[in-house]
């Protein structure tokens, strides 16, 4: 039972490490608002790297970000957010490949490869963690922006782009938290409570007296 969990968290933290890939590459992290707009002629969009824009016959030009330190700060804390994601999301997989119990690698020390295996689902939570503070932080700016009546900028909506870092974030919640359980358990299961052997003597009416004894006669002598 434990090694179908594995092979289900690892494939949730897989998935969703690709995930995070997609999206950061994504192009529609916010996408100019259509809302009022009768007559459209041509539609903006951003993303953490890039600003783009088309109009109404399909042509469109993109224009990257000059400066790291030119940017605000919720673009870069956005950047490096998803970039730690991958490297936990990374680690995670390393780890929980080597603490698989069908997995050869490591060895045949059953109870160090399951604390790595916790080890890795950790990582696969913390990675969910990092993508889900920045994919919500943007997207809380960008609802912040549009229900201000004062905003003198360009309002903009929720793009394609955090919807798939939304998902790779509880997938990866979600497989961390099932090889962390799953690991738990089966720790507990193979290592039970043994009593000692005053509470078995106790248990079982035995006296001290019908305890062989390691010293011979000679000892007394």
């Amino acid at each position: 039972m434990k090694e179908i969990i594995e092979v289900i968290a690892l494939f949730l933290g897989f998935v969703s490490w690709i995930m995070i890939f997609i999206s950061l590459q994504h192009q529609y992290w916010k996408e100019s608002t259509q809302d009022g707009s009768v007559i459209i002629t041509s539609a903006i969009y951003e993303n953490l790297w890039m600003s783009c824009a088309s109009d109404s016959t399909g042509a469109y030009n993109c224009r990257h970000f000059p400066s790291l330190f030119a940017l605000p700060g919720l673009i870069q804390a956005s950047r490096a957010l998803m970039i730690t994601s991958i490297v936990l999301g990374t680690f995670g997989l390393v780890a929980t490949l080597t603490g698989m119990q069908c997995s050869k690698i490591g060895g045949e020390n059953y109870i160090l490869k399951g604390r790595v295996a916790v080890i890795g689902g950790v990582f696969f939570l913390l990675q969910g963690m990092c993508t889900m503070i920045a994919i919500s932080w943007y997207a809380a700016n960008i609802t912040t922006q549009f229900f201000d009546q004062f905003y003198p900028g360009i309002k903009y909506e929720i793009g394609e782009a955090l919807y798939i870092g939304w998902s790779s974030a509880i997938l990866a919640i979600c497989g961390g938290s099932c090889l962390m359980c799953g690991c738990q358990a089966n720790t507990k299961k193979r290592f039970p409570y043994q009593p000692s052997t005053t509470e078995h003597m106790l248990s079982t009416g035995a006296t001290s007296e019908s305890v062989p004894s390691n010293y011979g006669r000679n000892v007394y002598v």
